[in-house]
């Protein structure tokens, strides 16, 4: 991930209803949520909301797919991830976090040093 890309992703989680609206698309999964589920949930607008959603779909964010009369928009997992292994990789030292691939559970595993000591 370049630093751009980044930079635009945290910019658009810096802001607190898109924070609230990803923290809940995440909590949905793969499988998403409908626009008017997650304005119901986070009473929130459907105009808010989807002004929203646009800017962090344009972030990379979030993905959206029609199905029927509804969009649903889910967490773009892929991208989150990279946008972590991006923190780690490149803007901490080796001796505070690693990153490690997991193949027998399809993981990546974080682990952080001397985070927790006394």
């Amino acid at each position: 991930m370049d630093i751009q890309k980044a930079l635009i992703a945290f910019d658009a989680l810096s802001q607190e209803t898109r924070l609230r609206v990803f923290r809940l698309l995440v909590e949905h999964g793969s499988s998403g949520a409908p626009a008017g589920a997650l304005s119901e949930a986070l009473d929130i607008p459907h105009n808010t909301l989807s002004f929203h959603l646009s800017h962090m779909s344009n972030a990379g964010l979030v993905v959206s797919q029609r199905k029927g009369r509804s969009i649903i928009y889910s967490a773009n997992f892929e991208f989150f991830t990279n946008l972590i292994r991006f923190m780690v990789e490149d803007c901490c030292s080796s001796e505070m976090a690693s990153i490690r691939d997991n193949k027998k559970k399809q993981c990546s595993i974080i682990e952080l040093a001397h985070c927790c000591e006394p």
